[in-house]
């Protein structure tokens, strides 16, 4: 028996909000405003974009080391805020983005026929999310009435370890029975999602307008003018640049000629550790 690299896709991981749901990555970020709020901690929707990607404890955790945050949580409580004070500001996050969820559920714009496409070329479609399985749940079902169900979803609470480590897809390759990791796309908005690919071994597309990077509406995104589309494009290039994502595409819908090119560069026998 020898090791052969693999000549086609098999499978694409994709990451959930700002990605096939829930243009510009609305429903997690809010929820933090409003969960710190609920403390009398003002959070901006600027700040709870930062870590975004992240679990949502290790997201709440990272705002409150934010030395601005810290200084605002001081003058409420006396103190820093505490891994327990961290967990209670969590605590009131979940029912707070279980309720609101629904608000942000619209599948993004060209999501079904990009997976419809990638379906029909026998790819596989795993999914994962920052948000904790509690949620995910919800997210999941409500996708499904628009159309949209994954072969497998993990949420970040279902591995030791959330993203920016590998652990969520890597177990999308074993629930899928994936046989190679460089047979294997992840698709995510977020850097500590493409970290997540990268580390997992697998090619990464990085998405550049529909998620949290960018942070508009659909609406607001085409009313952009080309000019000032530029200059943001350019922006979140260098957002994405350290973690080094093999593609950068504006939406899901420019999915298709990525997985045709991966496919080209996997047939002559390029892997995407080598780039």
């Amino acid at each position: 028996m020898s090791y052969t690299n693999p000549s086609k896709l098999q499978a694409a991981i994709l990451d959930w909000a700002g990605t096939v749901v829930d243009f510009g990555s609305f429903a997690p970020t809010q929820i933090f405003v409003e969960a710190f709020a609920e403390f009398d901690v003002q959070v901006s929707i600027e700040e709870a974009r930062g870590p975004m990607g992240m679990g949502k404890w290790d997201h709440i955790r990272t705002l409150c080391d934010q030395p601005q945050i810290t200084e605002r949580y001081k003058k409420v409580f006396g103190r820093a805020p505490t891994d327990d004070d961290v967990t209670a500001i969590y605590e009131r996050f979940m029912p707070l983005q279980i309720e609101k969820i629904a608000e942000h559920s619209a599948l993004i714009p060209g999501a079904l026929d990009t997976i419809a496409q990638l379906r029909e070329q026998g790819i596989k479609i795993g999914s994962c999310s920052g948000y904790p399985a509690q949620v995910m749940a919800k997210v999941v079902e409500l996708a499904a009435t628009n159309g949209y169900v994954a072969d497998h979803v993990v949420a970040t609470d279902e591995v030791p370890n959330g993203r920016p480590w590998p652990a969520q897809a890597l177990a999308n390759v074993i629930a899928l029975g994936i046989d190679d990791v460089g047979a294997c796309v992840k698709i995510d908005d977020t850097v500590p999602g493409i970290l997540e690919g990268r580390r997992a071994g697998m090619w990464t597309v990085a998405l550049v307008c529909s998620g949290n990077a960018l942070g508009l509406t659909w609406e607001q995104y085409k009313a952009l003018a080309p000019a000032t589309l530029d200059s943001e494009r350019n922006r979140i290039h260098a957002l994405f640049a350290g973690s080094r994502p093999h593609y950068l595409i504006d939406t899901i819908s420019d999915l298709p000629a990525v997985i045709s090119d991966i496919n080209q560069r996997l047939a002559k026998g390029e892997m995407p550790q080598s780039s």
